[in-house]
């Protein structure tokens, strides 16, 4: 409600502008706060391939291995949440590379990891982390990278950091040459000077599915073995 100047005349121009300029930092200001509040268990959105389950603007769910979700907190009153399906499926060629593309919403430095596998069950385990006791249980200080990586991990160590990223950060990983149909590929960011989750122990996680098509004139790549092949 306008109640108009004190004075019972028009505002001024600097009146005007000043009035603009503090409800725009109340604007700010509020966006902020709201970010701080629901922000403090998201930290990465999978932007490409198109991830399994539907994320919201700071990628949640993502706690729960292998592909994200999070279990009930009685204390704060929230229900499990699995994750709602997306439908997402990307079609791939074999024997080629894709573009990786993330975005890191809530800042931790540590480093991300790509792992390919037929089926989510066969998708590797979150590295092992290195800890030290702090006043709030174990904290993490580093993670185990394959170097070079073993399938099914991809590629390991990737966008390793200590400073907040400034926009996408991304990354050309190669796909096998193989056929697979709904083949699960997971994109894990692991958190240094983090606190243990009681979901996702110190890492957090997306999904992507993938259709993918061999190239005929390359040979199968047989470090993921067809079903029934093994």
């Amino acid at each position: 409600m306008d109640v108009g100047p004190p004075s019972g005349g028009r505002r001024s121009r600097s009146d005007k502008e000043t009035i603009v300029k503090q409800t725009h930092t109340l604007l700010l200001t509020a966006i902020a706060v709201a970010a701080l509040c629901t922000g403090a268990d998201a930290h990465f959105v999978l932007v490409s391939p198109a991830a399994s389950i539907v994320q919201n603007r700071l990628g949640d769910p993502q706690k729960i291995a292998p592909c994200g979700g999070v279990s009930a907190n009685a204390g704060r009153g929230t229900p499990a949440n699995p994750g709602v399906p997306s439908g997402a499926v990307t079609e791939m060629k074999g024997g080629t590379m894709f573009h990786l593309l993330v975005q890191e919403t809530v800042f931790h430095p540590g480093h991300y990891r790509v792992a390919l596998a037929r089926t989510a069950a066969e998708l590797p385990r979150d590295p092992v982390v290195t800890t030290r006791e702090s006043e709030r249980g174990p904290w993490s200080v580093s993670a185990e990278i394959q170097n070079p990586a073993v399938a099914p991990v991809l590629a390991d160590g990737l966008f390793a950091h200590t400073e907040r990223p400034t926009g996408l950060v991304e990354a050309d990983i190669p796909i096998p040459n193989i056929n697979c149909k709904n083949c699960v590929l997971q994109v894990i960011q692991f958190m240094a000077e983090h606190a243990k989750n009681a979901d996702g122990d110190y890492s957090y996680h997306h999904c992507a599915l993938l259709n993918i098509t061999a190239d005929s004139t390359k040979a199968i790549d047989n470090r993921w073995p067809a079903p029934g092949t093994r």
